[in-house]
């Protein structure tokens, strides 16, 4: 699951394991990522990797399957910690896994191999493990109202950030000739960036503005999007700027005048805690986690309501004051939040089945 473009996967690994000095334990990490943070690393073939896509997915599912109980079992080890929702199944081991989201149930893709995997593979995985460890009580319940799954069994704990890299850059904001709205993310439908641009051409200020969009390209969707920037008369406005390191995110972040995140569901939301360290104000929706995580230092709306969207882009560009009592908010929001919170919490829930 580490990845040469990082995602909330690999960012969540990286940021947990140094946690797991005070246990003894082997780290099966791909060996070109080992180094002398990870204990013992085993090699584990590139091939599995999801950068190959659905072959590699399907090759690390038949090793979890087949190969993995065996090292568990020659290491007579009391268990196993997955930091995504996979383990042998009908074997001896146990296991507490990650859960992030149940997103592919609730927004099904037709013939995509997700489909399946969530709604057959991951509930077995459930049961069977010794506990199950998620990022918000937002996905906790869906495991529950999905699975079947007794809410003792499941322990939900916050995700952190990068506090060097996302905080206050003074000054910035002062450089930006041209005030833009931002969102960060994929471009996938559950994502409802159709409706941000929608919302940003009712914008009353769209003239004066700009519509930045930060997240990869991806050919099933960008396309169908650049399009209706371009039938609603704001192709010149909307800006798509592909997938964007987290070394070049705070900038971005900083000088945005709102971070405009109305997705239709988030295991946790990543893009509202960045933004909200960085002391931006939020505009984000009302259902899943991001009320958790966002609390009082942002602007909640309906995500299938373009109005409701546009309405919060026009009270943000309207009143100044709102937008700075907004940003202080998220910097005392933010202080909730921290790798070392989640490292030591998920410690804590490893301890107890050791």
């Amino acid at each position: 699951m580490l990845v040469e473009k990082p995602t909330g996967i690999t960012n969540y690994i990286h940021n947990i394991l140094p946690y797991f000095s005070t246990l003894e334990y082997h780290s099966l990490l791909a060996k070109k990522f080992s180094n002398n943070n990870y204990k013992n690393p085993y090699f584990i073939s590139e091939k599995l990797s999801p950068d190959n896509g659905s072959k590699g997915h399907f090759l690390r599912l038949k090793w979890t399957q087949f190969e993995l109980g065996n090292i568990f079992r020659n290491l007579k080890a009391n268990l196993l910690f997955s930091p995504v929702p996979e383990m042998p199944l009908f074997t001896k081991t146990k296991a507490v896994v990650m859960v992030h989201d149940l997103i592919p149930i609730r927004f099904p893709k037709k013939k995509s191999p997700l489909t399946p995997y969530f709604r057959y593979y991951i509930p077995q995985v459930c049961r069977q493990a010794q506990h199950i460890i998620c990022n918000s009580q937002a996905t906790a319940n869906d495991i529950i109202n999905y699975f079947g799954i007794s809410a003792t069994k499941i322990t939900p704990i916050y995700l952190g950030y990068n506090q060097k890299n996302f905080r206050v850059i003074e000054g910035l904001k002062d450089h930006q000739k041209t005030p833009y709205f931002l969102y960060l993310g994929r471009h996938d439908p559950h994502k409802n960036v159709s409706k941000i641009i929608s919302a940003f051409a009712q914008f009353k200020h769209s003239k004066n503005y700009q519509l930045w969009l930060c997240g990869p390209f991806d050919t099933r969707y960008t396309p169908l999007l650049k399009q209706q920037a371009q039938e609603l008369g704001i192709a010149t406005k909307v800006i798509f700027l592909d997938y964007v390191s987290s070394d070049d995110l705070p900038v971005i972040i900083n000088q945005a005048q709102a971070l405009v995140f109305p997705t239709l569901w988030e295991g946790f939301g990543f893009p509202v805690l960045e933004a909200i360290a960085c002391g931006t104000p939020v505009i984000t929706s009302n259902v899943s986690s991001l009320p958790e995580v966002v609390g009082e230092a942002g602007i909640l709306v309906n995500p299938y309501e373009i109005k409701s969207i546009s309405e919060g882009m026009n009270l943000m560009a309207d009143d100044n004051d709102l937008r700075k009592k907004l940003g202080e908010l998220g910097l005392k929001r933010a202080r909730n939040f921290s790798w070392e919170k989640t490292g030591k919490e998920t410690v804590k829930v490893i301890e107890q089945f050791l």
